[in-house]
């Protein structure tokens, strides 16, 4: 029991560590996301009063596209190429009149690129990272580890108390797992703040 014991704390620790980069690496894209959200309506807003509609249908955009982030059905739903396609095509249909307009208007569509490329990138990595047969593995073991130690144990309450706590710490950690690995809902999910924060419309 001893053995697989250590096993068992040495696989639960690896999936918690990967649920957390997994929950990590994607915080860390919607806050550049954000950034990018900024700056492109920053770009947008020096060109002068042509990007104007632009200003709007990106705003737009991005409120759709936090919302369905954020829906029941997560990151999983696949983005709404259409008001991208639209905004990039926008873009590159301003008419500059100078220099610095031709500049903002070539930095405007790179970061509607890197916009777009982060959209496709919180997609694809929205789905579940935590192997099922593996997590299913784990809790067959700590079945095995509490029952025998449920036979082992004297019947009294302190050490009834004792294996409850266990468990209970146990299945806190499995929770935490299963929680990490689906980032957009749930209790533990990444904040929309920064997006919201981006555009001055209200996030969670």
């Amino acid at each position: 029991m001893g053995l697989v014991a250590t096993m068992s704390a040495l696989l639960l620790g690896l999936l918690v560590s990967s649920a957390k980069g997994s929950y990590d690496t994607l915080r860390s894209e919607v806050i550049q996301m954000a950034a990018k959200v900024t700056f492109l309506d920053r770009v947008l807003g020096l060109y002068g009063p042509d990007a104007a509609p632009l200003r709007v249908q990106f705003h737009a955009a991005i409120e759709e596209g936090t919302r369905q982030i954020w829906s029941a059905s997560g990151a999983t739903a696949a983005p709404n190429v259409h008001a991208g396609d639209g905004l990039y095509t926008g873009i590159l249909a301003l008419s500059p009149c100078d220099d610095t307009q031709r500049a903002l208007k070539a930095q405007a569509a790179n970061l509607a690129v890197d916009l777009g490329q982060l959209r496709t990138l919180i997609h694809a990595q929205s789905r579940a990272s935590i192997s099922r047969p593996m997590l299913v593995v784990v809790v067959l073991w700590l079945v095995i580890i509490f029952l025998s130690f449920s036979v082992l144990a004297p019947p009294n309450a302190t050490a009834a108390l004792a294996l409850f706590a266990s468990a209970l710490s146990v299945a806190g950690a499995i929770f935490l797992i299963l929680e990490m690995d689906r980032p957009f809902t749930g209790l533990i999910q990444v904040s929309s703040e920064p997006l919201a924060t981006a555009l001055g419309y209200p996030g969670k």
